[in-house]
Formats: C-alpha cells, structure tokens, sequence
C-alpha cells in the first residue's frame, strides 16, 4: 500500500479510501462547481435557506450522513427552523413550504433519480410555474454539485464527528 493512499484511510472506515484526499486535484475541481453553483443560486435570487434545503433533501435521499450533518448547520446558520427541518423528508404533506420552495424541491428530487420520467416531467412542469429560468437553473446545479459530494462522502465513508 502507498504512503499517500495510507494518509489518506481511517481504520474506523474499514480501509475506505478518501477519495477527496487521494485526488485532491478532482476534488477541487468540484468544490469549484459547488461554488459556482452557489453564485449562480445567488444571481438568480435563490436565498440561502432554500439552497440548504436543496442540499439537505437530496442528502436525505442518499442518505449521506456526513453531508446532513453539514447543511443543517448550515442551515440553522442561515435561520431555518428546527420545525421545518424536522419535516422536510415529508415536505409535500405539510403546508410549511412555499410554492417556490416546493418547486425547488420537486426539482431536486428529480435531478437526483433522473430515470423517474413521469416525476421529473410533473416537477418541471412545477419548476416552470414557480420559478425563473435562472432559477430552475441554479437549483438543478446545486442539487448536482450535492449528489456528488454526497458520492464522496458515502463511498469514503466519512465520519460525523462529534
């Protein structure tokens, strides 16, 4: 085993390699997409909020854990309530969302299981009557970037830290 792939395991992950730490030129290549996914959210007026919530809903469907840990930091940083973040997993039987923010997360749940035609066409359909083209824009590039990062995460198995 190489020096920089042992650097780059933790013993508590199985032997799982950080593929983050072991391709850091791939991995900041993506962590320029997630920023310029979060500037095309804010040009096309997205608030940070909604894209937390973007990021926390696609996370829930991977079931990223470290990722979850992360955007609801961030979104309790931003002023997202514990209430709606308690609910957001079943976001359509609440009133708690908005029609914009229904729409985005329709959207974002299209784009992470692509192959469901008939929910993607319903959530497009949506996306066009809430949201902007910059808008529809911004929240399919942000809830690409997450399913990325949440493909590292899983596969690399990194741990919520106390």
């Amino acid at each position: 085993m190489s020096e920089t792939v042992q650097a780059t395991t933790d013993p508590r992950t199985n032997g799982r390699i950080y593929v983050d730490k072991q391709s850091p030129a791939a991995y900041q290549a993506l962590l320029k997409t997630a920023d310029a996914a979060r500037a095309a959210a804010a040009e096309a007026g997205l608030d940070r909020i909604l894209v937390e919530l973007v990021n926390l809903r696609v996370s829930q469907l991977n079931g990223c854990a470290f990722c979850l840990d992360v955007h609801t930091r961030a979104a309790v940083r931003a002023g997202e309530s514990a209430r709606r973040l308690g609910v957001l997993a079943a976001w359509r039987d609440t009133g708690l969302f908005t029609p914009r923010e229904r729409a985005a997360l329709a959207l974002a749940e299209a784009t992470t299981h692509p192959a469901d035609a008939l929910a993607q066409e319903r959530a497009y359909a949506e996306a066009r009557e809430a949201l902007d083209d910059g808008e529809i824009s911004a929240v399919i590039w942000v809830a690409i970037t997450i399913n990325a990062f949440n493909r590292v995460s899983i596969l690399s198995k990194h741990p919520v830290r106390r």
